[in-house]
């Protein structure tokens, strides 16, 4: 299906009561369910769900074998590396399914997340924040925040323009951060 607003390709489904932005491109094999709102100029790989509900930002990037379950909020231009897991359910059970009573997860805008990388429900990946491949995030991240391992822990910080900041807080590009009760803020 071709549309003068966005495109979608002809192996994708798309349910009604779907909002969908200009300039957003839905390639092969893609599901968006009822209720989904995607931003302008995004970008969902091949084999892409987008859940029932579910509301994503402008500018974004989720790349291959995504499913971004209701419950996750995703902010603008945040990047879903490969494969990226998202959970929505603390405690799932078979015999017991919870019934649209899902735990929200928040991803700030311009977050990055990993190939690979498992984003437990019930936090938040602050803004411009860093999660390396294959990392498991179990409690909240800081904007700015560098996280890696199983489960994910902080190593440093990173510049919105995505390079790790040193101790100096001054990135090449020429933005500067400054500490201020534990938390990074942009300071030029």
């Amino acid at each position: 299906m071709m549309s003068k607003r966005y495109y979608v390709h002809e192996s994708s489904y798309i349910d009604d009561d779907v909002e969908i932005g200009e300039g957003t491109k839905i390639w092969h094999f893609c599901h968006v369910q009822k209720g989904a709102k995607i931003g302008r100029n995004c970008s969902l790989g091949q084999n892409v769900n987008i859940g029932n509900n579910v509301h994503i930002g402008n500018g974004v990037r989720i790349q291959n074998n995504v499913s971004v379950y209701e419950g996750v909020e995703i902010e603008d231009d945040v990047f879903c590396g490969p494969s990226c897991v998202f959970t929505n359910v603390t405690t799932p059970r078979s015999n017991f399914p919870v019934h649209g009573v899902y735990t929200k997860t928040i991803i700030k805008a311009g977050a990055s997340l990993g190939a690979n990388s498992t984003i437990i429900c019930g936090h938040t990946v602050g803004r411009c924040a860093l999660i390396g491949s294959g990392s498991v995030v179990t409690k909240d991240v800081k904007d700015y925040a560098l996280m890696v391992g199983v489960p994910a822990r902080q190593i440093g910080w990173v510049c919105e323009c995505g390079k790790r900041l040193g101790d100096g807080l001054r990135c090449d590009c020429g933005r500067c951060y400054v500490l201020e009760d534990g938390s990074l803020k942009r300071k030029c």
